[in-house]
């Protein structure tokens, strides 16, 4: 999530995040103090006009960002921009060891809560690939991303499964009983190409007393997990075997191959923003029959005097 600032990244692009959070802890710039910093640096980019980084930061505060600052690496060897003047120069030679600049090279800075600046990095990182043409469009990048954490807080610090709570932690019991809930890994991965996720998979919990206690941890006791997941839990008890697994989906590599950002443009019969199929006409109305043949019974709304 540092590296790439998502849990899809497109390998294709080159560009990648480095955490400046420890360096600017020691730096007098208010604005960067106390919260997560990331960097990108971009090779070459101060050839680029003052327009296009005007678009740039336009890009920035459109989806949510307080700003966008940047240095650029002059052919002496020093800096320029708005950030320069908050650093001393043994700091100016740290980031330079970090980043290995060249002539024109551009160090793009984030900041932000913890919760959104990798996200926020993530999307500066595309469109910067993007806007410099960086990305090879004739390649397929695929990769397995693994070890997602098991649990994470809300925005009220109550602890919740991060993606599959039926997964199996790693570590099973002895995870849940001794370590850091925030620190547990899940057995969980997924295969991605081009930036999009092919299929998600896991190694199932088959575990009644693991599941309870995961279950118990995320806030839920064991007669709710019995209520609400009975089928999991019983089968359970009768002996489950580890099983693991995951299915890529077809549709997602024909829009990759068929170079289609949607895949709505490769299903046969694709269904619009209302979940409607407009070809078959479904969804649609049933007859009484049907109604009975699945007990049930429509309580229809009573006509006003």
């Amino acid at each position: 999530m540092i590296k790439y600032g998502t849990d899809k990244p497109d390998l294709r692009n080159p560009l990648e995040i480095v955490d400046l959070t420890e360096f600017f802890s020691d730096v007098e710039f208010k604005a960067f103090q106390g919260r997560p910093v990331r960097g990108i640096n971009v090779p070459g980019c101060a050839k680029q006009s003052k327009g296009w980084f005007e678009k740039m930061l336009k890009f920035a505060l459109e989806i949510g960002m307080k700003g966008l600052g940047y240095i650029e690496v002059l052919e002496d060897g020093s800096y320029k921009g708005p950030i320069d003047k908050f650093l001393p120069p043994e700091k100016k030679e740290e980031l330079r060891k970090i980043f290995d600049f060249k002539t024109d090279d551009t160090l793009f800075f984030i900041c932000d809560t913890p919760k959104h600046v990798n996200d926020f990095a993530g999307q500066i990182r595309t469109e910067l690939a993007n806007r410099l043409d960086l990305i090879d469009k004739s390649k397929f990048e695929l990769c397995f991303i693994t070890d997602f954490p098991m649990f994470e807080k809300d925005d009220d610090g109550k602890l919740i499964f991060t993606h599959n709570p039926f997964s199996m932690p790693q570590g099973e019991m002895d995870a849940l009983l001794n370590e850091d809930p925030l620190k547990i890994k899940a057995y969980q991965y997924d295969i991605v190409c081009n930036g999009v996720e092919l299929s998600s998979g896991a190694v199932r919990n088959h575990r009644p007393d693991v599941m309870v206690k995961a279950f118990e941890m995320a806030g839920y006791s064991e007669e709710t997990v019995k209520e609400k997941f009975g089928a999991l839990y019983n089968a359970f008890h009768y002996g489950a075997p580890p099983h693991a697994g995951m299915a890529p989906g077809v549709d997602r590599m024909i829009m990759l191959l068929q170079d289609e950002e949607n895949i709505r443009e490769v299903i046969a019969f694709p269904m619009n923003s209302n979940a409607q199929d407009m070809l078959l006409g479904a969804p649609n109305t049933v007859t009484e029959m049907q109604l009975r043949e699945t007990h049930i019974k429509l309580r229809r709304p009573v006509p006003e005097k």
